[in-house]
């Protein structure tokens, strides 16, 4: 079989959930036996999001092979349940970067570089890139709204894709928006016209529209929308808000999008095997609305969900499997002090401090862990979360009052997380980083241990600084485990409490390989303690 393509475009506005519509996709796909890839262009200038502030641009997902990479990679990769790779986020800063290089080095012969051909042969060769690598079909998100100055370039390449290969080898779907008017009571069809019409100037005809509702489109409605929008009535499909992100799929599918697509596409393995996923969601919805458990996530970013989506999604994860419904509390930092810590924290079953970079708010997340430990309160720390429980221990229990981690004070007399030597010379911003996955080993008879139930593990990094050895002895005498360290032993990896119902944290992200199904082992465990931990205050 030919490889074949789908394009995601999006209109109107942003935020109807192209990444979540390519993600559906890629999973009716894969229920259909189909082995699927996915990626996402994005038209912003910068080469990756690694340097912008989650309040722009949410949180980074960082995969296996260590690409920092927009969160909708996260989407994705729950979705699918496949590990996916910088081959899958691309930008037009990394576009446009990769073409001067070339016209740099005399690659180009000393033509005159253009938009066409030249930036978008660069776009279409990230596209075909997973071609010859047993790939069935490469869905494609496309970034921004239609009409936007800086997505152009992509919207040619994917209509030349579109003119490159057989007709029943590529498929355009539209996400668009069907606002309701509440002065007139009708749903308004217009803003989906205007936005085909758009993308139908630019070269490209639709073949399926995804249209975003908060209520079911009348027949007429979507005869109308056919009708001028120049696709089948078939292929006008309704994409109302959901109550749960994992039912969008099975919701896609009744409404005949896995349909569409296979229509358009000739694909022969019409008829879906959605039932792990349909067990799954019956499984959640059978969840007790009074089961619950309060957990707080302590951090800086807390003004957009989305700056914690995966940590957020993984909570969510683990709940399923405990049987029960999260109340999931999103607290600023830099609200937490010595005075306001117990009334802030009074009533939550579970806590999570997340990662983070700069010192803004840390004196607040040192306080929180200090009140999860002194209270024996189910605790999870992640990346800067585990280095500020370093320092907490390390100045309430060992005495080090100026203990601290060098990246926020040069001057400590303690810095029991530093820089590694090897990493101090290298200047290059981003440069010192540890990102992607690396190798962990559990010691066993630990807590880590009974939470993976196995010796090596795996888990996706994205930090500079690390826990100093010079002060692991007296920190083990003391009672912090040092309980997973990398292969040669000189990486602390996992810390943990001894005299703690649940107290453990990571130098890694966890949360960025949890699933739906497959739910991360440290999130399932903290939900767990913290079932038990409101049992008992009940």
């Amino acid at each position: 079989m030919n490889t074949k393509y789908i394009f995601v475009t999006g209109g109107v506005v942003s935020g109807l959930g192209k990444g979540i519509t390519a993600a559906s996709v890629g999973r009716l796909l894969k229920n259909r036996g189909y082995k699927v890839a996915i990626q996402k262009f994005d038209p912003y200038l910068n080469v990756d999001p690694g340097t912008m502030n989650p309040y722009e641009h949410g949180e980074v997902f960082v995969t296996d092979d260590g690409a920092e990479t927009d969160l909708d990679l996260g989407h994705y990769e729950r979705f699918i349940d496949e590990n996916l790779t910088k081959n899958s986020s691309v930008t037009m800063g990394k576009i446009y970067s990769n073409v001067i290089d070339k016209e740099r080095r005399g690659d180009y012969l000393g033509k005159t570089v253009q938009v066409i051909p030249h930036v978008t042969n660069e776009i279409k060769e990230k596209i075909y890139s997973f071609e010859d690598k047993e790939i069935d079909i490469v869905i494609t998100e496309i970034g921004g709204t239609i009409g936007d100055i800086e997505g152009i370039s992509i919207i040619e390449a994917i209509r030349q894709v579109g003119l490159e290969k057989n007709p029943e080898d590529v498929l355009y779907i539209h996400v668009t928006l069907l606002p309701y008017i509440n002065g007139s009571n009708e749903i308004k069809s217009k803003p989906t016209q205007h936005s085909v019409k758009e993308l139908q100037s630019l070269g490209i005809k639709p073949n399926i529209l995804v249209c975003r509702t908060e209520l079911e489109i009348p027949e007429n409605i979507r005869e109308k929308i056919a009708l001028f929008c120049n696709v089948r009535k078939t292929s006008v499909i309704q994409n109302l808000t959901a109550d749960n992100l994992y039912a969008v799929p099975l919701l896609l599918e009744k409404e005949g999008l896995g349909r569409e697509v296979c229509n358009h596409l000739r694909l022969d393995n019409y008829v879906p095997d959605n039932s792990e996923w349909q067990e799954m969601i019956d499984n959640i919805k059978n969840i007790k609305a009074e089961d619950k458990v309060k957990i707080a996530i302590v951090g800086k970013y807390v003004k957009l969900e989305d700056a914690y989506i995966s940590v957020i999604e993984s909570i969510h994860h683990a709940s399923y499997k405990n049987n029960v419904t999260p109340e999931i509390e999103l607290i600023d930092c830099e609200t937490i002090t010595e005075n306001t810590v117990k009334e802030k924290l009074k009533d939550v079953d579970g806590i999570i401090v997340p990662g983070g970079f700069g010192n803004r708010g840390i004196e607040g997340k040192i306080e929180t862990i200090k009140f999860a430990r002194e209270n024996k309160i189910p605790f999870l720390g992640i990346c800067l979360g585990m280095q500020m429980a370093v320092v907490e221990f390390a100045r309430n229990i060992l005495g080090l009052k100026d203990a601290n981690s060098a990246e926020f004070s040069e001057s400590t007399n303690n810095p029991v997380i530093h820089i590694m030597e090897e990493q101090k010379n290298i200047n290059k911003k981003g440069g010192t980083m540890r990102l992607g996955s690396y190798p962990c080993i559990i010691k066993k008879e630990s807590l880590a241990y009974k939470v993976y139930n196995k010796e090596k593990i795996d888990e996706r990094h994205r930090h500079r600084f690390e826990f100093n050895n010079d002060y692991k002895k007296k920190i083990e005498e003391a009672g912090m485990i040092c309980s997973g360290t990398s292969p040669d032993g000189k990486l602390v990896e996992i810390v943990e409490l001894k005299n703690h119902p649940y107290f453990i944290a990571g130098q890694f992200h966890p949360e960025l390989k949890s699933r739906p199904n497959r739910p991360a082992p440290l999130f399932v465990e903290l939900v767990r303690f913290a079932k038990e931990h409101k049992h008992k205050n009940n």
